[in-house]
């Protein structure tokens, strides 16, 4: 029997599910990252996860954003062939239009940041439209849809490869994920697809996301096929790593590994891996034409209660007095609250700052011994100063720091992750220091903004320059004047705690 189900319940349901998830986390994954937290030894490990934990509380308390980057939407949509849509929309522009209304709702706007014409003009959609989605058509007389919104520094760390027939996946992916760095923003999941052509790979790896965080279950009953061996074997082996969350350094970097296969040419052995990030977004619904399916609101008591201390040993750092000398005994995993004026500025300002330096044009703003924090920032709403701002991957900016350090003055830097070799080189060469905050604790970042006002490039929205107004940011020396990286010494040295510990048991 054919089914009727209305595009407009469509619409509604995709609105639903990316309103939801913005802002509620799975609870497979708050109870794997709490998991994680209670057994984390690394202490600045464990304080990321704090922070995250209670991001994520305060963001289902509040329904604003997990993340600044509220992502870029994949669904993956089942037809069943018994089913007719009613209205005069192509299915696309079905989707399309509920991620249109999704991301412009007026209490809770997302940011949006998908760009038309990527390699030429680079132009912000306004309403972050078109989603990525995937089809198949499907015995029944139902519309079963995944929604997941994925930021761009998760998706940045993908990773492909056409093995030989006989190369070993694990020791392909053993190799990669230390090259994935933290801008990823661990714990999270790492999802990996084997087999097919090259496209498939990638997209078994995408899905494989969809799955919730069961590896403990796999652990009690057991592996049944290859697929799961090789999820068993890769959780332990990545989080021997000692990557750990942030990749500060610890126990966990990965809260489970999921892995899809298909039948593959005798030639080829696609593999494919794509990380899914702190800010785990993803719903399920099933139309079956009785109306939309919207989503269930959890429990908070499926939130657990933790709190996060700053300890005695905190520097407190006034933005507004601090000077060049005063950097030079930060020492790399140091905690430090910032308070006073920070200026703000991402890619887009990092490549005009660049471009007016290299022909001689004046500064729109005075850099001098001042900090720049690497944000993208999502729209107030309400009374908000400013919405969900938490950092983005400072790698990106690495090939403008010298230059930028060099020329206007500027004496420090806020980012997530690591940095790379040239950025690390310009810090070191300018006695500059960079600052680390949580990936994945947007809204609780924002909370330490007090006043936000634009200074320069208003054309360019949230890649413009602003100056917020901080009290006690809480942020990690991640780069000292030294060029000393916690990024390159943490991992080493739980690296080899978790062998040392290994041995011991053995």
């Amino acid at each position: 029997m054919t089914t009727v189900i209305r595009q407009e319940d469509i619409i509604a349901s995709v609105e639903d599910a990316l309103q939801f998830i913005s802002y509620y986390h799975p609870k497979d994954f708050i109870d794997a990252v709490y998991e994680a937290y209670q057994k984390e030894e690394s202490p600045a490990a464990k304080d990321a996860m704090a922070q995250i934990l209670i991001n994520s509380r305060m963001c289902a308390e509040g329904h604003r954003p997990i993340c600044q980057d509220t992502g870029i939407v994949t669904a993956f949509v089942n037809v069943g062939m018994d089913v007719r849509v009613e209205g005069d929309m192509s299915f696309d522009d079905i989707i399309n239009e509920g991620v249109r209304r999704g991301y412009g709702l007026a209490s809770n706007v997302l940011r949006a940041s998908i760009l038309d014409d990527p390699d030429g003009a680079r132009k912000n959609t306004g309403d972050n439209t078109p989603a990525v989605i995937h089809y198949k058509m499907v015995p029944g007389n139902t519309i079963d849809i995944h929604v997941a919104a994925k930021g761009g520094g998760s998706e940045a760390k993908s990773k492909f490869a056409m093995l030989n027939p006989s190369d070993s996946v694990v020791d392909w992916v053993l190799k990669m994920v230390p090259t994935m760095g933290a801008g990823w923003c661990p714990p999270g999941m790492l999802g990996i697809g084997i087999g097919g052509t090259a496209e498939k790979a990638m997209l078994l790896a995408k899905e494989s996301l969809l799955d919730p965080i069961d590896i403990q279950d796999l652990r009690e009953r057991g592996a049944s096929n290859r697929a799961e061996e090789l999820r068993l074997e890769l959780v332990d082996k990545v989080n021997a790593l000692g990557i750990g969350a942030q990749g500060l350094g610890g126990l966990t970097t990965v809260l489970d590994i999921k892995v899809k296969d298909y039948p593959s040419h005798a030639a080829n052995k696609a593999v494919a891996i794509i990380p899914n990030c702190a800010a785990t977004r993803h719903a399920h619904f099933v139309l079956d034409g009785s109306g939309p399916a919207l989503q269930t609101p959890p429990s908070l008591d499926d939130w657990p209660e933790v709190t996060w201390e700053v300890g005695d040993s905190v520097r407190r750092v006034n933005l507004d007095e601090v000077k060049k000398d005063d950097l030079l005994d930060w020492k790399p995993g140091e905690t430090v609250l910032l308070s006073g004026k920070l200026l703000t500025g991402r890619d887009a300002a990092h490549k005009r700052l660049v471009d007016m330096i290299n022909k001689g044009e004046p500064m729109p703003v005075d850099f001098t011994n001042r900090f720049i924090y690497y944000v993208g920032p999502v729209d107030p709403v309400g009374d908000e100063v400013v919405g969900p701002a938490g950092p983005t991957t400072a790698t990106r900016m690495d090939k403008f720091t010298a230059t930028v350090l060099e020329k206007t003055g500027l004496i420090g830097m806020v980012g997530k992750a690591e940095r790379g070799p040239a950025g690390i080189e310009a810090i070191r060469n300018n006695k500059a220091v960079y600052l680390m905050a949580v990936g994945g604790a947007a809204y609780l970042v924002s909370k330490a903004i007090v006043a936000s006002k634009v200074l320069a490039f208003e054309d360019l929205g949230m890649e413009a320059i602003y100056e917020f107004e901080v009290k006690d940011m809480p942020v990690t020396v991640a780069v000292d004047t030294n060029g000393e990286a916690v990024h390159e010494t943490g991992p080493k040295i739980w690296k080899a705690k978790i062998e040392e510990q290994a041995l011991s048991i053995k």
